[in-house]
């Protein structure tokens, strides 16, 4: 009898061993100037395991992830405009390629809706949102519905009712508030349609909390985290604060590198993310070349700055993986991508650094159990 009890306990080891051996989390950087897409393995101490590279196009940037963790759909900045669709291989993390599809025009931001039946693009240049249907095979089809915006919209997400979408735009300081039907994939204005805020904030990207209740909302021009609630698909303003260092050295003057835009103010921010409990957020802001945390209170949505932490030059995205445990942050200017361990008091720890390709730009990570 407890020969039996030893066999069963240890088949039950092996099978726990088993699992924890097929649990992987894998990294995803895009690379614009090599027009690729880098794989990392996310080792269970935060560190990175650099793997093979995918190709793409030319400009390759913003990327997503289907919400079943299947494919991964990365857009080309270059003409012509498309939306590559990859195969997600659970055990190794690699990628295949499936196919392509047209997109309406050059978006630095790509989302799945949270149904992955669309795909919902903004565009800066030229001013507009659209929605491509997405196939069962994970390819993108043509777009379904282009609406024209306000000058530079930036980003586009839905709230996780998957009813509301929201999309700020840079040049005219406003969130369009849309309203998000998952069975057609039709957007719809809103009411109240827009949500304006202060002059010169340089709305860019935006993320819901955990519990759906507030937007937190990155301004790139002024480096500062507008908090808003989020009731019935409309936002209010309720607080703002910097995420910059109060010791900080951006002084007027200094250049940054953007083309066809006003240097004259050197503050630069690009990304936002919030941890899966809600406690944590950071922003990233490239002239500085730092991440910038906050501890959130919960139950209010207000902000309390942690301080900064130095990273990758000119950071332009990063992301939080789903346990919450650790970042990764890739820089436009750097030949590396970093991870950093999130401490209980939000306090990121550097893990470690691998090579990366030219221009990274775009984070995504996903986990399998």
């Amino acid at each position: 009898m407890q020969k039996a009890s030893l066999r069963i306990l240890a088949a039950l080891l092996g099978v726990f061993a088993s699992a924890q051996v097929a649990a992987a989390t894998f990294v995803y950087v895009s690379n614009a100037e090599d027009g690729d897409i880098g794989l990392y393995t996310l080792r269970p101490d935060g560190s990175l395991q650099p793997g093979q590279r995918f190709k793409a196009g030319p400009m390759v940037m913003p990327m997503s992830v289907s919400p079943d963790k299947r494919f991964l759909v990365a857009a080309v900045r270059s003409k012509p405009f498309s939306a590559y669709t990859y195969s997600i291989d659970r055990g190794t993390g690699a990628l295949k390629p499936v196919g392509s599809g047209p997109l309406a025009e050059s978006f630095p931001y790509i989302t799945f809706d949270r149904s992955g039946r669309h795909l919902l693009s903004a565009s800066y240049g030229a001013n507009l949102v659209s929605v491509n249907p997405v196939n069962p095979d994970g390819t993108v089809g043509a777009p379904a519905q282009v609406i024209p915006t306000a000058r530079n919209a930036h980003a586009i997400i839905t709230d996780k009712t998957n009813r509301f979408a929201f999309v700020p735009h840079l040049g005219t300081d406003q969130v369009f508030q849309f309203q998000f039907d998952e069975k057609t994939g039709r957007l719809s204005a809103n009411t109240p349609p827009v949500l304006q805020l202060k002059a010169g904030s340089g709305p860019r990207h935006l993320i819901t909390s955990p519990d759906n209740r507030f937007v937190f909302l990155l301004n790139e021009l002024t480096a500062t985290v507008t908090t808003l609630s989020l009731e019935n698909g409309l936002l209010k303003e309720i607080a703002t604060a910097s995420a910059l260092p109060p010791e900080s050295k951006l002084g007027p003057g200094m250049p940054r590198p953007q083309q066809g835009r006003d240097v004259s103010n050197d503050i630069w921010a690009s990304d936002i993310h919030v941890t899966p409990d809600g406690r944590f957020l950071y922003a990233a802001e490239r002239t500085g070349s730092t991440l910038n945390g906050f501890s959130v209170d919960t139950s209010s949505g207000k902000l309390t700055y942690l301080g900064a932490t130095p990273t990758e030059k000119q950071p332009r995205g990063f992301r939080i993986d789903p346990t919450g445990h650790f970042l990764v942050v890739a820089g436009e200017k750097s030949d590396t991508i970093s991870s950093y361990r999130i401490e209980p008091n939000g306090v990121l720890v550097p893990v470690g650094r691998v090579s990366t390709g030219k221009g990274s730009n775009w984070v995504e990570i996903v986990s399998f159990d």
